[in-house]
């Protein structure tokens, strides 16, 4: 392995970035997964509107665990002037240690108005945006990465210019999701661009796309040349693989199955910490429900006790129903390698008006900004 990464003053050893995730990566999924193995632990991606006039919802979303360090925030925004202001606030009362810019969303209601994944074409827009942050976080010594996509589609590929924008604005180090928009989570992930975007930059470049084992975070790393690795979906209902990436990448054997008693026992633990986060049983336990599935996912469990579990709105229910299962049940080897969370179809990515025509064009789409975090 090459020297150990670093995000600013902090040393990432693993190299492993969990990446944010809607209505997932809150302070009990982090904390879940950073008592597997070291890294850095995003929290959902914030927009820069709400977290300039004080959304209540963005206010709880970007709370911290006492123990978080360094607190990793992910701001989406569009105006280089409002995301300056948001990390002023970041910067004037402490609120993070590591802020990241999400410029990958690929989801209509962020695209339609020129934000995420749409933004790099527009590559002042995008400079501006990175170059506000930077200038913004500097007296507290915050450091600033990017998250993008190969751009917006096959025929409008931003992904090499747009790192070397970032690097210019002053971004420690770059993150690619080896997709387009138009892609969306659909087929492979092309591993090569982000060997071409490694070859192209002098800051780090972490790369992301179909890591769903620890072995494929060290070929990721073999094949591209890549710093570190970004891991979205792969830990869905396995936040153990935390600890797979730490042994591997310390040139360990050790792989983590757990039999299903033992998932049990980290489903409640996760049950638990969502409680004491929510402060309410009912609104943490049903919370919990969208993670069921992926805890699940194939050990032998009945469709009616899936149900059920699905549904739980009390600990002493969730309880019950873990009870339930054949704690026995050996760890299905045969999911290994498989997709988790979510998978869908290509499509057409969806932009404001004429947004194609002039890449030099700094200015801020009407209702660009959305007052609502998560994504």
């Amino acid at each position: 392995m090459t020297a150990t990464l670093l995000l600013g003053r902090y040393p990432v050893d693993p190299p492993v970035v969990l990446a944010p995730m809607a209505g997932i990566t809150n302070v009990a999924f982090r904390q879940l997964c950073r008592e597997q193995g070291a890294g850095i632990y995003v929290c959902e991606m914030i927009t820069t509107v709400a977290l300039a006039v004080r959304n209540p919802k963005t206010d709880k979303m970007i709370e911290f665990g006492p123990d978080e360090n360094p607190r990793s925030m992910q701001l989406y925004g569009v105006d280089p002037d409002i995301t300056a202001k948001a990390v002023r606030r970041v910067v004037d009362e402490n609120l993070a240690d590591h802020i990241d810019l999400n410029f990958g969303c690929s989801v209509k209601k962020i695209t339609s108005k020129g934000g995420g994944s749409a933004i790099p074409w527009k590559r002042r827009l995008f400079g501006s945006i990175i170059k506000a942050a930077v200038d913004a976080a500097a007296p507290a010594g915050i450091p600033v990465t990017i998250k993008m996509r190969k751009g917006i589609d096959d025929d409008h590929l931003t992904y090499v210019e747009a790192g070397l924008i970032a690097q210019e604005a002053g971004a420690k180090w770059v993150a690619l999701h080896a997709r387009t928009a138009a892609q969306r989570y659909s087929g492979e992930a092309d591993w090569e661009s982000i060997a071409i975007l490694k070859q192209a930059l002098d800051v780090p470049v972490l790369g992301n796309g179909d890591i769903w084992e620890a072995d494929d975070a060290l070929r990721m790393v073999a094949e591209t040349g890549c710093d570190g690795v970004v891991v979205g979906r792969g830990c869905l209902g396995r936040p153990w693989l935390f600890a797979d990436l730490a042994a591997a990448f310390a040139g360990r054997p050790e792989r983590v199955m757990p039999d299903l008693g033992e998932v049990a026992q980290v489903m409640r633990r996760h049950a638990e910490l969502l409680v004491h986060w929510w402060g309410a049983e009912r609104e943490a336990v049903t919370d919990f429900r969208k993670h069921v599935a992926w805890y699940l996912k194939g050990f032998p469990v009945g469709s009616e006790l899936r149900r059920s579990m699905a549904m739980a709105s009390s600990l002493m229910e969730l309880d019950d129903l873990l009870g339930k299962l054949d704690h026995a049940a050996p760890f299905p080897v045969a999911n290994l390698g498989q997709p988790r969370g979510r998978t869908n179809s290509p499509a057409r990515v969806v932009l404001p008006y004429g947004w194609l025509d002039d890449r030099d064009s700094e200015t801020v789409p009407e209702d660009a900004e959305h007052d609502d975090s998560g994504g």
